[in-house]
């Protein structure tokens, strides 16, 4: 058996044949034998031996080492002659090798398919960093949004005027309150009237042109007017509740990953008490109560009620089912305007008769 060692000099792979190889467990996608110049299908009972493969591989290593060859790919080329040399003198490895050649189902078995390997470029702590960053960059401008939405809602029942039983809430009637007493104090710099301004008689409150405004065109004015005022107060209101707040430095990633595992710890701790005092058949103490009326009204509604408020849920027993639906009916009605909670009534009362007639 002689070796090909006249290879093509310059591009020496396109003389490599081709092996099935995905995981580099040999040498890749290159046949070994033809790295070192032998053609496994045409030496027949005659194999190369390790005398053979040793002569090829001393002339090839010495043709395509990095401090004998300048050529760009001579490093790469030299690597892969060792790799093929360390293959065929191993007599498992070769072995192996002439195994798999034929059966690559076998390989697969053995080695999977992994064609694809990562090799990170980039030091693995920065690109951790980067994560963190863009990750906590995320978690602010997230809670920004949160709060931004309750802001928005509470803006536009603020310039619409929006009373408790239209569905305002005590902030948007604070905002409302404070913008009306400082476009008043306006007003009054600019020597308005408030009378004529009421009635329509001022020339703040006239088309150009036309006669006055009427009640509606007078009131669409003045919420305008409102408008810029309430949307800098807003500013003002960094936390609505229940975690509707402003953003801070508590909000990004890296400080709530530093808190997760003491909130969750806490929950554990609670619900392993809770429970405990369960199975003992303790009654519910304050701190239980309060904590299962949060958890069955929400935080939002637990974080907007006043202490009166608050007293008055835990007193319902609102963590029964029976009794937060008829919490929650309430809190519905409430929203109604005088009229509708008439009519609400009536139709409730309509209801216990007709269950009254068909339990007698």
């Amino acid at each position: 058996v002689t070796a090909n060692a006249d290879q093509n000099f310059e591009f020496p792979e396109k003389n490599w044949g081709t092996y099935y190889d995905p995981s580099n467990i040999f040498c890749g996608k290159y046949d070994c034998y033809k790295i070192l110049g032998f053609d496994y299908e045409s030496w027949g009972k005659s194999p190369p031996d390790k005398k053979d493969i040793t002569q090829s591989y001393r002339t090839l290593s010495k043709r395509w080492h990095p401090d004998k060859n300048k050529d760009r790919g001579a490093n790469d080329r030299f690597m892969k002659i060792n790799k093929a040399y360390t293959v065929l003198t191993s007599n498992k490895l070769r072995k192996e090798y002439d195994f798999f050649r034929e059966r690559p189902d076998e390989y697969f078995f053995k080695y999977g398919s992994v064609i694809y390997s990562y090799k990170p470029k980039t030091n693995t702590v920065v690109v951790i960093l980067i994560l963190l960053i863009a990750g906590s960059v995320f978690t602010w401008y997230a809670q920004k949004n949160r709060w931004q939405q309750i802001a928005n809602r509470v803006v536009k029942d603020a310039v619409d005027g929006l009373k408790a039983g239209e569905g305002g809430s005590a902030e948007s009637i604070e905002l409302r309150n404070r913008a009306e007493e400082i476009l008043k104090k306006k007003r009054e710099e600019m020597g308005v009237d408030m009378e004529e301004w009421k009635f329509g008689d001022s020339t703040i409150g006239k088309k150009s042109g036309k006669g006055k405004k009427n009640k509606k065109e007078m009131k669409t004015l003045e919420n305008e007017q409102l408008r810029p005022i309430i949307e800098e107060l807003v500013l003002e209101m960094k936390d609505f509740g229940a975690g509707f707040h402003q953003p801070t430095w508590r909000d990004i990633l890296v400080v709530k990953m530093v808190t997760w595992p003491v909130v969750v710890l806490k929950e554990i701790a609670w619900q392993v008490k809770y429970y405990s005092r369960r199975l003992a058949k303790q009654e519910l103490n304050e701190e239980e109560k309060e904590v299962l009326t949060k958890r069955a009204v929400g935080p939002a509604a637990w974080e907007a009620a006043s202490e009166k408020d608050r007293e008055d849920m835990i007193g319902m027993k609102l963590w029964i089912m029976e009794n937060l639906q008829e919490w929650s009916e309430l809190q519905e009605l409430k929203l109604l305007s005088s009229k509708e909670q008439k009519m609400y009534g009536r139709m409730k009362k309509k209801q216990l008769k007709n269950k009254a007639n068909k339990s007698d």
